[in-house]
């Protein structure tokens, strides 16, 4: 706003000469062709015309300029002083006007007077410095020729208002308006300013623009709120004035409420104004914003403000006009181009507003966060988004953090992104690098919506933005691609294919951006002798093959034959796989990658059929030639253990079966490539690794699945057929085997249990009773495999099973357990490769690994290092194969079909095919924990977010993903609506197993360590329990059912949950649903086996709470039953106290006191009862009342009870002194309660004083003392004198405990415990700012006699004062408040704390180290 008037500028006086200048030009070439007799001086004995001349002024007839021979002040100064001077002063003031009427009455003379005068000494004239004003306006700045002037300014102006401008081109009026601008003074300037607005309501429409538009010239800031108001009411009655009127109001200084007023009236014709008077309107808004209205009148404005309507039917009918008049589209253009200026010049305005008032931009981001629904969202929020983005860097983070919110919530879709660019192209494309930036960061993100986001940005940023961005676009993709992430570098692809797909031309323009020579970049990287490349190489060339080689006869009904592959292109993809087969057939993983690249080809794409034969005849001939072998040719040689074929599923003994030639293959590449010998076998024969078993049968089968719509007969006889094995079952034998045999028999069982795995991945969609009853075989002996492989790893530390998985750099492979600590030293420094170690490790010839790894192997001294570091802990640690799972063939999704199966029947036929007898096979729970255990890690892998799962720093992050190569060619998506066609399958075994131990339980009779908790059977299916209510949580945590069109996903896993209590009706509300499946879940929790079972089932219902939005009711339920759970005998664990981990006692003792109505009573139930009982009973008993608080587990306890009760102070508000009674008496109520509460608390350490306990105790006893400073003590200000025993009596209770701080203190400096005294300074100085504080609230109530201040000494946790020469010099140093009402004298001094620390010593400690009591 304009606060003070301001000198005229350069601008402002070419506007007061431009009519001059105008009238002056056509005279002055009049005056070249005719003579000088209009240019002569006015001589009549007026007063006016002497005092002028004597002044200095020389007045001119006709149309010649008014002669100044002076100083334009000087000729003022004279005339005022002679006209004081005068002897008839002051009549001759009249005279002089009365002169000067006369004179002005010749309208030669009346324009002279008002254009500027001509200065005679014109030396600086000549050098265009000097300006002369006219003569009016050198007389208006006379105060007391002033008011008479103006008077008669505006009594000759009404004759001109309706004239059309004269011959010369003079608009008298606005000469006349002109010289009033910008005078020096104004006498009377509310007389001038009635006179104007009297002006402006009789004038023309376009003199009324020109007249109020000059009123900030005009007026002083005394007249503005007068002038506000007539404008604000001139704008209701007449709207052709809004611009101008808006345009002055902007310039003026209004009171608040005023413009509040005038605001609201133009929002209200936001709607229906003209696109071009939105800039100025929204200028106005947006310059009388202030901080306290800011977000209202942001909603409103966003609300209001609807570009896209505006500017829609400009361009429609811009095209339309295209349409008819097809040779004359200037108009349409011209309209189209107007538009788009407008929404420009509007933007700008917005740009401006945002990059210079930071209250506006913070205003407008949260406006449109606050907006919820989907469909209030408009194409502005985008748009304004980017703006702000690009203008203001201190709220990018604040941007970034509301696009990923509204991406999750999806109410910022693809359509609304599309039409925000359509619509608003122009004005993105000024701000394309800060949306190519807002784009790099969505795609950094771990979510995969906001991933698809970002890449939607680069899409339309190069489909709608000039040649320069998108050549930064795609140079951006490159960088993405070239980043090594993952999920960047396949969407980056995605979308390079995608717009090379759309837009090809554009492409082809920055084709240098991206490699074109793809035949000769893969044979290099085939040829390569480095694996990394050669792997990539791979890849690439399955990949082109398969993009060659695709069926298109679908896509071209229309000519049929033109979709299939030519011969030329039938070769060239053979040529291309052959190329890949010889290049990676002396390296064993090279060749297992091409397969499982070709399987996953074969299994993703519709190859064409010629194709497609080719393979299945060449992979058919090549698998029979090189693993499967007759059954009656039993193979001979030196082998270390007796051949035999083991795993048959047939009965008959004939010799027409076929084997898989497992044990030969193995020993041939292993022993005998070490000792350079040959077997019985040809020598000329080629040997196949059996590294490529599994990945060879997953290509076969899949290509087989292609060719005959899912029909494996012509395979199945691998389902059954046995394989040439030994005895694994090691015996006595297993103390006395070499570590080179023990090392023979691992790799022997991991190659069948993935030969299995594979095997059951292909057969186990098959419909047919014997089908599936051999799936189940094959499953049962899959555990039973991984139980003798348990007790083969056990003596076996520095074992390094063969590779399962080869499409990943062989470094991410390492066992993740500290009994293989020397296998990981070996295989991080040597990747892709086993070795012999003493002599006894087996290696598999790959004559890549060498040149790939060189200088990779750690120093022989560090690895020595390490293996002593961990040689210890290998003895003591038991095998688990979960540490293995990379090792391991992955199993499809559809394998976990198998849980459907109930009894299956399986009929034994005699040899005229007659049922001989009939058995029924089932799933048991072994094989189910092991199906169960699959599907968790799968779940956790793919729906569970990665923030929760990141590997620590420093840590390779692909481990995490390694052996889910399949999982992930699907969507997170398809994933879990494959897990929701499993829930009724899982509901029956979850209650069946609930049925089970229902049952044990009424057996023994309620008891917990009764007959069968301790056996096998108990054990697993307990594990099965609890991986069941996992597999449940991790379905329903998914963040995915949050976005739209996961919706009816949601809605159909809540109703198969909901129909197990029973058969609901169809279409029913999702409140209806997810009550019905917390009813459904809660029911199991009598029969919860274990407390990791509890803590699961709490969990998965309190999933499906948060997606309540009346959870008011489930909420205390929820509380109810984790108390029951926390009240609870659980069975003891074998290796600790009490069979219930800390962390998990941790969460769910947060849960108990998260949902309980009461969490203060809680708290004081916990400690005032249960801890009691626990002080009284014997050592290693428990509370009766809690089972679960332990001596070991009460700092679990004490920990969470603290923090959460400083959590629940800390959110309570602090009030006001206007709030009512009641709610002060409340909150008082409440802090009396949470004092106690925290004094029963405190009191424990003289009881418990492990070092974790008082770690707990420092640090939440301060953030305590922190959050009754802020949050109760504003409180206590205005509640004292109506409660002032209360309050009293709560600050001598609250005294007390800080006095149990301060001792605390002392006690930790004593000991000089570090974690202890590093919360110390902090701590004490809160104590200290507590005690300033008590007494200002005192003092503010005027009871500063219940103040006393004193000296106190160091004492112990019980009380007994600390004798030292330290303590008592710092004695009196030392300051503790202590407030009584009794006590009526006021005395002590306030001095500062002993052994202040500095700051950096106040930082706060985290718990971990917590869970070990000392």
């Amino acid at each position: 706003m304009v606060s003070k008037r301001r000198l005229p500028t350069s601008e402002d006086k070419e506007s007061l000469t431009e009519d001059a200048s105008k009238a002056r030009k056509q005279p002055l070439s009049k005056k070249t062709k005719k003579s000088h007799g209009h240019n002569e001086v006015e001589e009549n004995d007026s007063v006016f015309v002497k005092l002028l001349k004597t002044s200095g002024i020389t007045l001119k007839t006709g149309e010649s300029q008014n002669q100044l021979a002076v100083d334009q002040i000087i000729f003022q100064k004279k005339l005022f002083q002679t006209l004081r001077k005068h002897p008839s002063y002051p009549k001759v003031l009249e005279e002089f006007i009365s002169g000067l009427e006369s004179y002005i009455e010749d309208q030669d003379g009346f324009r002279n007077c008002l254009l500027s005068c001509e200065h005679l000494q014109d030396e600086e004239a000549s050098m265009g410095t000097s300006y002369c004003k006219s003569l009016i306006k050198l007389l208006l700045g006379i105060d007391i020729l002033q008011p008479a002037i103006i008077k008669i300014l505006f009594e000759k102006l009404p004759e001109f208002l309706f004239k059309n401008v004269n011959s010369d081109g003079l608009n008298m009026p606005r000469l006349i308006i002109n010289q009033l601008k910008w005078l020096d003074r104004v006498v009377d300037s509310k007389d001038l300013t009635t006179k104007i607005m009297q002006l402006i309501s009789i004038a023309p429409v376009y003199l009324q623009h020109d007249f109020v538009t000059s009123l900030p010239e005009i007026l002083g800031d005394s007249q503005h709120a007068d002038v506000g108001k007539e404008l604000s009411d001139l704008l209701t009655e007449n709207t052709l004035l809004t611009l101008p009127i808006l345009d002055v109001l902007s310039s003026l200084r209004l009171e608040p409420k005023l413009l509040t007023k005038i605001r609201q009236l133009v929002m209200g014709k936001l709607s229906s104004v003209m696109l071009d008077d939105l800039p100025m309107i929204i200028k106005f808004i947006l310059h009388s914003i202030t901080a306290t209205d800011a977000l209202e009148v942001i909603s409103e404005l966003r609300e209001n403000l609807d570009l896209q309507h505006c500017i829609l039917p400009s361009l429609l009918q811009a095209s339309q006009s295209k349409l008819k008049n097809k040779g004359q589209t200037s108009s349409s253009r011209n309209q189209e181009n107007s538009s788009q200026d407008c929404v420009i010049l509007l933007f700008d305005v917005i740009k401006s507003a945002v990059r210079y008032e930071k209250i506006i931009s913070e205003a407008w981001i949260k406006a449109i966060e606050n907006t919820t629904s989907v469909s209030e969202h408009k194409i502005l929020d985008l748009a304004m988004l980017f703006i702000i983005y690009s203008t203001n860097t201190q709220t990018k983070k604040y941007i970034e953090r509301v696009l990923r919110n509204k991406i999750r919530s999806g109410c910022f879709q693809e359509q609304l992104l599309q039409s925000t660019f359509h619509i608003h192209y122009l004005v993105l494309k000024d701000v394309c690098p800060s949306i190519l930036s807002l784009a790099q960061s969505l795609l950094h993100s771990l979510d995969q919506s906001i991933i698809l986001f970002g890449s939607l940005l680069y899409k339309y940023a190069f489909n709608f933005f000039d040649t320069y961005c998108q050549q930064e676009v795609i140079g951006a993709l490159v960088t993405h691609i070239c980043s090594g992430n993952e999920a960047e570098v396949d969407t980056a692809l995605d979308v390079l294919l995608e717009l090379v797909v759309l837009n090809p031309s554009a492409m082809r323009l920055n084709a240098v951006f991206v490699k074109d020579d793809m035949h000769l970049v893969i044979r290099k990287q085939l040829s390569s002798t480095m694996f990394k490349y050669k792997l990539i190489g791979i890849i690439g060339a399955v990949t082109m093959a398969g993009i060659i080689a695709a069926d298109r006869s679908g896509s071209s009904s229309l000519t049929p034959g033109r979709g299939d592959l030519s011969s030329e292109q039938c070769t060239q993809v053979t040529s291309l796989l052959q190329l890949v087969h010889s290049c990676s057939e002396q390296s064993p993983q090279a060749s297992a990658l091409y397969y499982d690249e070709f399987a996953n080809l074969i299994q993703g794409r519709k190859l064409a059929p010629k194709v497609l034969e080719w393979a299945g005849q060449t992979i058919s001939d090549d698998f029979q030639d090189a693993f499967v072998v007759d059954i009656c040719v039993v193979p001979e040689g030196d082998y270390p253990f007796p051949v035999k074929a083991l795993y048959g599923l047939e009965d008959d003994d004939s010799c027409d079966g076929i084997a898989i030639n497992l044990l030969p293959l193995l020993f041939s590449q292993d022993f005998v490539k070490d000792e350079g010998r040959l077997t019985s076998q040809e020598s000329d024969q080629k040997l196949v690794s059996p590294l490529c078993l599994a990945p060879y049968f997953r290509l076969l089968r899949l290509c087989v699945d292609r060719q005959h719509n899912g029909n494996l007969e012509e395979i199945d006889g691998l389902l059954d057929c046995p394989i040439f094995l030994t005895d694994l079952e090691p015996g006595e034998r297993l103390e006395s085997m070499s570590v080179k045999e023990h090392s023979f028999i691992c790799s022997l069982i991991f190659l069948t249990l993935n030969w299995f795995r594979e095997v059951v991945n292909a057969f186990c969609r098959q419909t047919l009773p014997e089908m599936k009853v051999k799936v189940l075989t094959r499953l049962k002996h899959i555990v039973e495999l991984q139980q003798l492989l348990e007790k083969h790893l056990a003596v076996t530390p520095d074992y390094v099973p063969p590779l399962a998985n080869f499409d990943l750099e062989t470094s991410e492979v390492t066992p993740h357990t500290s009994t293989a600590v020397s296998a990981k030293i070996r295989i991080q420094g040597n990747l892709g490769r086993k070795r012999k170690a003493d002599g006894s490790k087996i290696s598999s010839p790959d004559p890549l690994s060498k040149e790939d790894n060189s200088g990779c192997d750690p120093a022989p001294s560090d690895r020595s290092q390490l293996e002593k570091e961990f040689r210890g802990k290998e003895e003591k640690t038991s095998v688990s194969l979960q540490n293995y799972h990379a090792f391991f063939r992955e199993l499809d999704l559809e394998v976990f079909s198998i849980l459907h199966c109930g009894l299956v029947a399986k009929f034994i036929l005699d040899t005229e095919m007659h049922t001989e007898a009939t058995e029924v096979v089932q799933l048991q729970p072994p094989e189910l924990l092991f199906l169960l255990d699959d599907l968790a890690q799968k779940l956790e892998n793919m729906l569970t977010p990665s923030v929760t799962r990141r590997c620590p720093f420093l840590k390779s992050k692909g481990n995490r993903n390694i052996g889910f190569s399949h999982l992930h060619q699907r969507s997170a998506s398809e994933i879990a609506h494959s897990v929701v066609q499993l829930l009724s399958p899982m509901c029956n075994h979850l209650e069946n197993i609930h049925n089970y131990f229902q049952c044990l339980t009424a057996k023994n009779h309620g008891v917990v360590d009764g007959p069968g908790i301790k056996g096998q059977e108990y054990h697993i299916m307990s594990s099965c329990y609890q991986r069941l209510l996992q597999i449940l949580h991790g379905l329903f945590a998914w963040n995915g059912f949050f976005q739209p069109e996961n919706m009816n996903l949601l809605y159909s896993a809540l109703e198969v949950l909901s129909n197990r209590l029973k058969l609901g009706e169809p279409d029913q509300a999702l409140e209806e649903l997810l009550s019905q499946s917390f009813h459904y879940l809660q029911n199991f929790h009598l029969s919860v086996p274990s407390f990791q079972c509890a803590l699961y089932l709490l969990r998965l219902l309190m999933i499906i709470l948060e997606k309540s939005t009346a959870p008011t009711q489930n909420k205390g339920k929820l509380a109810s039953l984790a108390r029951q759970f926390l009240c609870r005998v659980w069975p003891s664990g074998e290796k600790e106290k009490s069979g219930i981990p800390n962390d998990q006692l941790q969460a769910l003792l947060s849960i108990y006191l998260e949902h309980t109505d009461g969490v203060l009573k809680a708290i004081e139930e916990i400690a005032g009862v249960g801890v009691p009982e626990l002080i009284n009973s014997p050592k290693e008993a428990s509370s009766s009342t809690f089972p679960t608080l332990t001596r070991h587990t009460f700092v679990i306890f004490f920990r969470v009870m603290m923090a959460e009760l400083e959590k629940s102070v800390k959110g309570l508000q602090a009030g006001t002194a206007t709030d009512s009674e009641q709610i002060h008496e409340e909150k008082l109520l409440y802090w009396n309660m949470a004092v106690r509460d925290f004094s029963i608390l405190i009191n424990l350490i003289k009881v418990f004083d492990s070092r974790p306990v008082l770690h707990v105790c420092l640090k939440y006893g301060c953030l305590f003392v922190e959050a009754f400073l802020k949050q109760c003590m504003p409180l206590l200000d205005f509640s004292f004198r109506k409660h002032r025993e209360d309050v009293l009596s709560l600050l001598e209770t609250f005294q007390l405990n800080t006095r149990l701080l301060h001792h605390l203190c002392g006690h930790s400096k004593i000991h000089q415990d570090t974690k202890l005294t590093k919360h110390v300074p902090l701590l004490k100085k809160t104590l200290e700012l507590l005690v300033c504080r008590v007494k200002a609230m005192l003092i503010l109530n005027n009871c500063r006699e219940a103040f006393w201040l004193g000296n106190l000494k160091n004492r112990d946790l019980q009380g007994e004062e600390i004798i030292s020469q330290n303590s008592q010099e710092s004695t009196a140093d030392e300051s503790e408040d202590d407030t009584s009402s009794q006590v009526s004298k006021s005395k002590g001094t306030e001095d500062g704390e002993e052994d202040e620390a500095s700051d950096g010593e106040k930082e706060q400690e985290s718990d971990e180290s917590d869970d070990d009591s000392d």
